[in-house]
């Protein structure tokens, strides 16, 4: 018997499960309201393939990061490339945590760190560098693949307006499917567990010298910021944590009217305090930056002051919603999914060992 799975939502947790599912042998359908895939927050980030180095104050986080990046690159080796210097630098008197605390956590986590007391251009005000080998994404080629491998089973320019359940199944504005997977980060269904909506701000910049060596340079732990490059090797983003963010909201509705009301004067403003918080540890930043455009964006956050970006999975009824703040932690979203689906396909069998490689 084959089963008939909805996926709502072509980002890369949507596209993953939806490849997955595929190769099991699921009739899948994936809905995107966008006319390509990586069109949200997906396609909207830092392009960073975290190994857990940003979340000192969240253990799980830091564990799928470490563990999700190894099997990223393994299984997706042409969707990101290396970093050539990549800095992590504890800020002199505004991190959470002194130096010595953060290097013995990230010993502790098992990732491979560097110490230096050194970098490729100036730099002020922090206790301590290590050096790490984390990955930038490439999103276009994830397109391509994406794009090929799914074909027509991804439906472009459809959003789900209407969702009911019951004994027999999900109905997606009254078609019917045996399960449906929420990946929309609760734009679709609320999520469960109590969450807030956080419309973002990053800010692009281009060398002004083409070519010109710059490291990934990202300041931790706490209200700070970081300079990271992009997929297009003289763009790098430039985000600050209490300043990319455009307010915390209880609906996506609110988040997404807040996003899209962005204009030139708020632009403006976060331009000059991102660059002036920046400043403080890259004194020459604006001599080798000019500023090139904006991105914007929404991410959906779990309540509390853990720092917790690490991946759940949740089902109710036949509908299973992931929510994840790391695009590394497709794996343990995928297992958790296949999992869920187990205990209720009574045909399934040796199916999660077949899964592993995805």
């Amino acid at each position: 018997m084959t089963h008939k799975i909805a996926v709502i939502g072509a980002g890369w947790y949507g596209c993953h499960l939806g490849a997955t599912l595929v190769a099991l042998g699921f009739d899948v359908s994936i809905f995107e309201r966008n006319d390509d895939v990586l069109s949200e927050a997906s396609g909207n980030n830092q392009f960073r393939l975290h190994l857990g180095f940003h979340y000192a104050r969240h253990h799980r986080t830091r564990i799928q990061s470490r563990d999700g990046f190894l099997r990223f690159t393994d299984r997706y080796p042409d969707f990101s490339r290396p970093v050539e210097e990549n800095l992590y630098a504890v800020a002199s008197g505004k991190s959470l945590i002194d130096y010595a605390t953060y290097r013995i956590i990230m010993t502790s986590t098992g990732v491979d760190l560097m110490e230096t007391h050194s970098a490729s251009i100036p730099v002020t005000n922090v206790d301590g560098m290590v050096l790490t080998d984390e990955r930038v994404l490439v999103n276009e080629r994830a397109r391509a693949y994406f794009r090929a491998r799914l074909g027509e089973r991804i439906r472009f320019g459809v959003e789900i307006g209407d969702v009911r359940q019951d004994a027999t199944g999900v109905y997606l504005d009254g078609e019917q499917f045996d399960y449906a997977i929420d990946c929309t980060w609760g734009h679709l269904i609320k999520p469960s567990q109590p969450c807030i909506y956080e419309p973002t701000l990053l800010l692009y910049y281009r060398l002004k010298t083409p070519g010109q060596a710059f490291p990934a340079f990202t300041l931790v732990d706490g209200p700070l910021c970081s300079v990271y490059p992009t997929e297009d090797r003289e763009i790098f983003t430039l985000s600050s944590v209490p300043y990319t963010p455009l307010g915390k909201f209880n609906t996506a509705a609110e988040a997404v009217a807040v996003r899209n009301g962005v204009d030139k004067n708020l632009v403006f403003g976060k331009q000059a305090q991102m660059e002036a918080q920046i400043a403080e540890y890259i004194p020459d930043f604006e001599d080798i930056f000019e500023f090139a455009d904006i991105q914007r964006s929404i991410k959906t956050k779990p309540q509390g002051a853990s720092d917790d970006r690490s991946c759940s999975v949740s089902k109710e009824g036949r509908i299973i919603s992931v929510m994840s703040g790391k695009i590394d932690t497709i794996f343990t979203a995928s297992e958790r999914v296949l999992g869920l689906l187990e205990r209720d396909i009574s045909d399934f069998g040796t199916i999660r060992s077949t899964a592993m490689g995805y």
